[in-house]
């Protein structure tokens, strides 16, 4: 095991070896390296040194374009913006030659045998959360060193090395973390760790715009940082990735390899034995600067989508750094003052130890590459079945956005060119494709359908599944004999979909509730002042001659009730806009069910949404709230935190949402103005501590099973100290997916068709069962685990148990799940109740049972 030798070392030695540099980009470098004085330095442009203080993310590409502009050695790019519109770049770093010839050696990195003699690539991506800024000032540093170095060893090492740095994976987060910072640090040092300045707002510096953290988002690509990038990566197809990140104060500095039985089992072998190799160096260049450091421990390999395991079911190495963080200037911690300077000189170290490793080993790593996809073949044959065959008729936008997903992973999906049925569903040849096993991306697909549910080491870092199609509610299954199954030749590529041309004359307009894009049309329309009604029961109606059934939840836009003037233009245009189609009826007398003027139709309005947010509310849940409502749907949703919401009138709003947090601080007022607004109207919709919180208050009318209950269901008369972590682990659920069962005739089940609904859970809040009728939403499964781990105790304690519920409270309405709804942006499958709660709350009614 690669553990430091300096683990135990003289306090004052410590203090003394965190605070030897100063500004000089000189002192990060080797020493009596000679630079080209053309090539200008850090503090030249930036007006101060590294590390002095936190330059913002307009002067880090300001410096950067310079060096780019002073020499032939660097390219920079930009990759797209962010959501505030910041700029997204990468350098491209090696030989002159290797640069003029960029393009054919890219054009060649997807044929591996042809790649194996072009020079070996080497990713180096920096602070992808944006607080850990060491690894952005390291960048400049690195950058300033390739591009400037007189060194005979460097030229020789960039005539064999394509070196592709990310500067700032997070811009957005840097820059509010950088403008924290320096709003907070004094004049005079100041190494106190409860000084303001280490302690950021609700809304730190490590998550993107909406709250998401991007180092969670590569295989999910909800985020477009992740969207912007990864075609990038997929033309460099790097060998080694290097992934930039700080940690707590109070630890050292840490390189992979991980736990070792952590690490996914689709990963080969060889793998953590190139990352080994590779950490010899970088015990070597920490060694001789004498620092703390470590690795096989607290970090995992196992969830593909960071940016240290992507790169391993792409055919490269990634490896994770962390550097123990001043989160400021400088903090006093357990190991001494630890200044910022001393982190970026670690990352500096081992960014230098990573380019040096992969080039002096390159041909290990060129070998290494082409064995992995040689080896991915083979192991594709080797499967039990031939690929998977996936679907989804009613839902346009969650199909499309499946697809894209897929595509931007660079698999191949294939239309199908007739019907096939398989497992007695008939997959309409429409709207169903088929990925075969067998093609480069073969670890890739398996990671992103696979559903293992038992694992070597059952203690996880982050997720332990993420099946991308159950996230998103598509249909799929494994495909055994290919026979009969006829795909198109060549793969799926994206079409534009015209809007059908709708009459403006018909008596009433329809749209069904299906599409993930219905609550979009339907808030604005709302918002036009144009009337809509929902319908409560199913009907059918005559649609260009032909008789067209409409389930409930279908929203219907008659003639006779609209007061707006072109109204007709507006509903079209906006419908065009969303890709939603429009049903023109002649007549309110429909052929079968409710006519139009029926009062089955319920009116639906515009809602006004207020999210809690603030210190003590999960800053990731409200993001992916956030999200979905502003981002996607269009809606806007109105932040306010704890502490203001003595100050807000609640009655200005329709909708409160309450996310994963600890309300327990909210004072008696708030929660009787909260009560009443409730009873008055309002529509209260919580999720899991939440929801528990409701339950507290005894304004949901439904049990929970306590922690004390949970514990008994684990026997620990036998279990020794050493079986602490391991008992910790079976009583976490970490994060998987489970299969809720919808009553789909409820109105908030609207626009689902099958009962069945994957559901995602990282919380052990479990609803009791209820003797109440009607205010069961949704439920567990008799058998519900779908894909991860959770102990067998949990999951036999979560099977038909409720989680969602619903019911009246006086006038109002109140709503609340244990799961995430809207888990990291892509559960597109469970996304719609929350948009549901907001339109057709009122649509039901729940009394409770005395």
């Amino acid at each position: 095991m690669l553990l430091s030798l300096y683990r135990i070392v003289i306090f004052c030695l410590l203090s003394a070896s965190f605070t030897v540099f100063s500004a000089d980009v000189g002192t990060y470098l080797p020493k009596g390296a000679v630079y080209s004085e053309k090539v200008p330095t850090p503090e030249s442009a930036l007006g101060f040194g590294i590390g002095e203080r936190h330059p913002r993310h307009d002067q880090v590409i300001n410096y950067l374009e310079q060096v780019a502009a002073s020499s032939t050695r660097l390219q920079i790019e930009e990759m797209g913006r962010t959501t505030q519109f910041r700029s997204q770049i990468l350098l491209t770093i090696s030989s002159p030659e290797n640069l003029n010839n960029l393009e054919k050696i890219l054009a060649r990195r997807s044929d591996i045998a042809a790649s194996a003699k072009d020079p070996i690539v080497v990713w180096l991506g920096y602070s992808v959360h944006g607080d850990e800024i060491s690894g952005t000032n390291a960048a400049m540093v690195l950058a300033y060193h390739l591009a400037a170095s007189q060194d005979k060893a460097v030229a020789d090492m960039l005539n064999d090395t394509i070196i592709v740095i990310e500067p700032s994976i997070n811009p957005d987060g840097m820059d509010r973390f950088v403008n924290w910072v320096a709003t907070h640090s004094g004049i005079t040092e100041n190494s106190d760790p409860n000084h303001i300045e280490h302690h950021q707002n609700w809304r730190t510096g490590r998550t993107n715009h909406f709250g998401f953290d991007l180092n969670r988002d590569w295989l999910l690509l909800s985020q477009k940082e992740s969207q912007n990038r990864l075609p990038y990566f997929h033309q460099y197809q790097p060998n080694v990735l290097g992934d930039f990140h700080e940690m707590g104060a109070n630890s050292s500095y840490f390189f992979q390899p991980g736990i070792p039985t952590r690490t996914h089992p689709l990963t080969p072998e060889k793998n953590t034995e190139l990352t080994r190799l590779l950490a010899t160096y970088h015990a070597k260049a920490l060694d001789e600067k004498e620092r703390l450091y470590y690795s096989e421990e607290s970090f995992d390999d196992f969830y593909y989508g960071k940016g240290s395991t992507y790169p391993d079911i792409n055919g490269g190495i990634g490896i994770l750094f962390e550097q123990a963080s001043s989160r400021g200037l400088q903090q006093d911690t357990i190991n001494g003052l630890l200044t910022f300077e001393y982190g970026i000189q670690n990352h500096v170290l081992t960014s230098l130890s990573t380019i040096e490793g992969a080039w002096k080993n390159q041909q290990k790593f060129k070998a290494y590459r082409q064995d992995f996809y040689q080896r991915a073949q083979k192991k594709a044959s080797d499967e039990n079945f031939n690929g998977y065959i996936f679907t989804e008729t009613q839902d346009h936008y969650r199909l499309e956005t499946f697809l894209n997903k897929l595509q931007q992973h660079q698999i191949k999906v294939y239309p199908l060119k007739q019907d096939y049925k398989i497992n007695e569903l008939t997959y309409f040849a429409q709207y169903s494709y088929y990925i075969p096993l067998e093609q480069p991306q073969y670890r890739v697909i398996k990671a992103l359908f696979n559903q293992q549910q038992s694992f070597q080491d059952n203690t996880f870092y982050d997720v332990s599944g993420w099946t991308l199609p159950l996230a998103m509610n598509i249909k799929f299954a494994p495909v055994g004999r290919t026979w009969g199954l006829k795909t198109e030749e060549k793969p799926w590529q994206p079409s534009a979909v015209k809007a059908a041309d709708v009459s403006k004359l018909a008596y009433a307009y329809a749209f069904e509730w299906h599409d993930f894009l219905a609550p979009k049309l339907l808030n604005k329309i709302t918002k036009a002042k144009i009337k809509a009604k929902v319908a409560t029961k199913a009907f059918s109606a005559t649609v260009n001659g032909a008789v067209k059934t409409f389930e409930q939840g279908t929203i219907i836009i008659p003639a006779g009730t609209q007061q707006v003037e072109n109204w007709r233009s507006i509903l079209t245009d906006f419908a065009a806009k969303s890709q939603i189609a429009l049903n023109a009826l002649d007549t309110g007398l429909t052929a079968k069910g409710i006519d139009i003027g029926s009062s089955s139709f319920r009116p639906v309005s515009a809602p006004k949404v207020l999210l809690v947010g603030g210190k003590g509310v999960s800053q990731y849940e409200a993001g992916e709230i956030l999200y979905y409502l502003d981002s996607l749907l269009e809606i806007p949703v109105t932040v306010v935190e704890m502490p203001r919401l003595t100050a807000i009138n609640l009655a200005d709003y329709s909708h409160i949402i309450m996310v994963d947090g600890r309300y327990n601080a909210l004072d008696s007022k708030v929660q009787s103005e909260l009560t009443s607004w409730l009873a008055n109207g309002g529509v209260l919709f919580g999720q899991k501590r939440a929801a528990l919180w409701f339950s507290e208050i005894e304004l949901l009318k439904i049990d929970f099973v306590s922690k004390a209950h949970i514990d008994q269901l684990f026997d620990t008369d036998k279990l020794t100290y050493g079986d602490k972590e391991q008992l910790a682990g079976r009583k976490r659920i970490a994060g998987a997916i489970f299969q809720a069962e919808l009553d789909v005739s409820h109105p908030l089940a609207y626009g689902y068709q099958n009962i069945k609904l994957p559901v995602f859970r990282n919380s052990t809040i479990i609803m009791e069962q209820t003797s109440q009728p009607f205010i069961t939403v949704a439920k567990y499964s008799n058998v519900p685990l779908l894909s991860g781990y959770t102990d067998k105790n949990l999951v036999n304690r979560l099977a038909n148990n409720p989680t969602l519920v619903a019911h009246n409270v006086g006038k109002g309405r109140i709503i609340a799940s244990t799961d995430n709804l809207a888990f990291r942006g892509y559960f597109l499958g469970s996304m719609k109740i929350i948009a549901n709660s907001l339109f057709f709350a009122k649509a039901f009614s729940a009394n409770l049972a005395e």
